[in-house]
């Protein structure tokens, strides 16, 4: 395992970062929290882009452009994906992104409907922080969108908390932070607490995947991610840009493997992979037989961690994410622990120095939390519309009428790169 970084400033880190001689920056938050019903994603005729990929399709049907996670991190390139996913027993399927409405189904027009918080970052994202809060009964998609559609808009948004779900406390904070020890050196901490009265159960599924580039670009090299043997259990990652990475995971998790593909048979009535993106879903929720892949690899691979939380109690779960190939068992000792709290006193140092010494405590934790809005508004931000206007050589050609439509005149714009997004419900 690599050695710990020695104690550096968060401004020292942020020159190494503009002067190129480490890249500090390659890992951030730069995974949306939804990216199905956006313009990209729209292949209609008739560019009504929520209709066409709408959140009951995201489970199971592969991104064009961007990937969507909750509290994920990915690379600067977006090709390594990193992100939770979530079961609490009751919801018919696995909470993987932000839910919502549309500019049609919301009284007030577009609006996600979830509690999230973006609690703390540093500039090169060498510590940062984000928290969920899950109900612990069904999540209520339906009366959500059935409540709002039927009100107009001079009533008040019907909203999650309006439906009673978080009645006693019975709901479940959850809260990643991430810590580097280097640049290639990716420490996570999951953190679930039960706020409820009662013991609790609480499926959580830390996974790992890359974005799907081979359904649109013939002869391309895909990517896999496999079971990798060694002391304690370990993801091993080959992506052709990046080469090798390893997701270590503490415990004994049960893992998970498919492939980031569209469960075609499903969407389109047509064959296609046998293992598709929707895989965990359907094996954990469905409890439906061959729904991973026992040759353990894929494209897309999660580390499933059946928790029971008692009434008040906190469970966290340890991973890390580098370029080191597992040995010994040093992974998850002491100096995991010393560079998680490292970096916690060097973002508190670096926001002494940010924030006026004037403003109230108070005052101070807003401004923080604010700043860590706008860095975990990165976003990974690809659109090449000459391609999107031509269609994908795999796919069915467009539809003509695309042609007449939105964007027709933007064929020069191509778009790859991160972006400070005025928020990731995009």
């Amino acid at each position: 395992m690599a050695q710990f970084s020695e104690r550096a400033s968060e401004r020292a880190r942020l020159e190494e970062s503009r002067l190129r001689t480490r890249h500090w920056n390659r890992w951030g938050p730069y995974l949306s929290e939804r990216a199905w019903g956006t313009v990209r994603e729209d292949y209609s005729a008739e560019g009504n882009a929520w209709a066409y990929f709408p959140h009951a399709h995201a489970r199971s049907r592969a991104y064009r452009w961007n990937e969507d996670g909750l509290g994920g991190i990915c690379d600067r390139h977006q090709r390594i994906c990193f992100a939770l996913a979530l079961w609490n027993g009751r919801d018919p399927f696995l909470k993987e992104r932000l839910f919502g409405l549309s500019a049609s189904e919301g009284n007030h027009g577009e609006d996600v409907k979830e509690y999230y918080f973006y609690v703390d970052s540093t500039p090169t994202h060498s510590y940062m922080r984000f928290l969920y809060k899950y109900p612990q009964a069904e999540f209520p998609y339906a009366r959500l969108l059935d409540e709002n559609r039927g009100r107009d808009r001079g009533a008040p948004e019907f909203e999650l908390m309006d439906t009673g779900v978080f009645a006693g406390s019975r709901y479940f904070d959850v809260e990643v932070e991430y810590a580097k020890g280097d640049p290639e050196d990716i420490l996570i901490l999951v953190h679930v607490t039960n706020r409820g009265p009662d013991s609790a159960r609480l499926d959580v599924l830390p996974t790992i995947w890359f974005r799907n580039t081979w359904s649109w670009v013939p002869d391309i090299v895909v990517p896999r991610v496999e079971l990798a043997s060694g002391p304690f259990p370990c993801l091993a990652l080959s992506e052709p840009m990046y080469g090798r990475r390893w997701l270590h995971c503490d415990g004994t998790p049960e893992f998970l493997f498919t492939e980031n593909d569209s469960n075609t048979a499903l969407l389109y009535h047509t064959p296609g992979s046998r293992f598709a993106k929707d895989a965990f879903h359907r094996h954990l929720v469905n409890r439906e037989p061959g729904a991973v892949n026992p040759a353990q690899q894929g494209t897309k691979a999660a580390a499933h961690y059946a928790l029971e939380v008692p009434a008040g109690g906190k469970t966290t779960i340890r991973l890390r994410l580098n370029d080191q190939a597992p040995e010994g068992t040093s992974t998850f000792g002491e100096g995991f622990d010393a560079i998680v709290a490292t970096r916690r006193e060097e973002a508190d140092e670096f926001y002494a120095g940010v924030i006026p010494s004037t403003l109230s405590p108070d005052a101070a934790d807003v401004m923080r939390q604010s700043i860590a809005g706008l860095l975990w508004s990165k976003q990974y931000y690809q659109y090449i519309v000459r391609d999107w206007l031509d269609g994908d050589p795999l796919q069915p050609p467009p539809p003509p009428e695309r042609r007449r439509g939105r964007n027709r005149q933007w064929t020069h714009l191509y778009n790859a790169d991160v972006l400070a997004m005025p928020d990731k419900w995009e």
